[in-house]
């Protein structure tokens, strides 16, 4: 099997669930070993109170030809996530990609909602979850990153930033925490440049994370079903698609080509040729501006 990422080790802070499990795996099916970090284990849960556990993700990226090592971290906890740095290096000496996808705001978000309206406390969380995570998982981590040319650091975001630039992403502290983690890699791309390593702001599309599924009602397998509800739903994608944006991007020797640089999966799928799990190239993020937001009628023509 074409394994390109062997003997590389990855990170993916924030790995319990969604886009992040999709990363992991897919680094995995690269070859990878990753460590897949988060605060819900088997034993504890987050905040959250979902039965995803970083112990499945991990057990996923075995399976799936690479390596998993389930870490529990809460990534606010600065000691905690030089521990995690500190074990890699002993264990490894190494660290190849760096996934900031640490998260956890949805349940503090008030959708359009003002802000003089919205809860202080809970929108000051979101910001924390959002954009501190991905500070001090950098501040600890890039030492060792950049010890090799070619590392990669991938913050996760929602929307491009020609998309955010351009809409208000219906909350105040919503729409400041996905806009700031665009500029999060445009000062570490800054940074990395003498050092040869790169970094990207990367959104998936309409995301099928489990608890998008839950909210529809659905499975993965009969995900479509969901359209009769949410006509648009058409052009939704498996978190797998932007785990393989993730692997071509760490397994791309060019990859400082993009550094500093807004992506999306339909992009890189263009760009490398991958697809999602059912052989599509769904594009969602040019579809959003020329057929949901005008008002169209949903159609995926020309679009996965």
């Amino acid at each position: 099997m074409n394994k390109p990422l062997e003997g590389k080790i990855a990170l993916v802070a924030g790995g319990t669930r969604g886009a992040g499990r999709g990363i992991a795996v897919e680094l995995g099916a690269a070859g990878a070993t990753v460590y897949v970090t988060g605060r819900t284990t088997r034993e504890s849960r987050s905040e959250y109170g979902r039965p995803e556990t970083i112990e499945e993700t991990a057990e996923l990226v075995t399976e799936a030809g690479g390596e998993g090592i389930a870490v529990q971290v809460d990534h606010l906890e600065a000691e905690q996530v030089r521990a995690l740095v500190e074990r890699i290096e002993r264990d490894h000496g190494r660290l190849d990609v760096l996934v900031n996808d640490i998260w956890g705001g949805e349940l503090l978000a008030q959708w359009e909602t003002p802000l003089w309206e919205h809860d202080l406390a809970g929108g000051l969380r979101l910001l924390r979850l959002a954009i501190d995570t991905h500070i001090i998982t950098s501040h600890y981590a890039l030492p060792l990153l950049i010890k090799r040319p070619g590392g990669l650091v991938v913050e996760m975001t929602d929307g491009t930033k020609e998309y955010n630039d351009r809409n208000y992403r219906v909350s105040f502290f919503y729409d400041h925490a996905k806009s700031a983690v665009l500029r999060l890699a445009f000062g570490q791309a800054h940074d990395l440049r003498p050092y040869g390593c790169a970094a990207v702001a990367l959104s998936p599309g309409w995301l099928r994370s489990e608890m998008m599924l839950e909210l529809f009602g659905v499975r993965e397998d009969n995900w479509r079903d969901a359209t009769a509800r949410e006509p648009h739903f058409v052009i939704s994608e498996s978190p797998r698609y932007v785990g393989r944006a993730v692997a071509a991007l760490a397994a791309d020797p060019e990859v400082m080509r993009w550094s500093g640089e807004s992506l999306d999966s339909g992009r890189l799928a263009r760009e490398y040729g991958f697809t999602d799990l059912d052989g599509s190239q769904p594009d969602c993020w040019r579809y959003l501006v020329e057929v949901q937001d005008p008002g169209k009628p949903a159609d995926v023509t020309g679009y996965r």
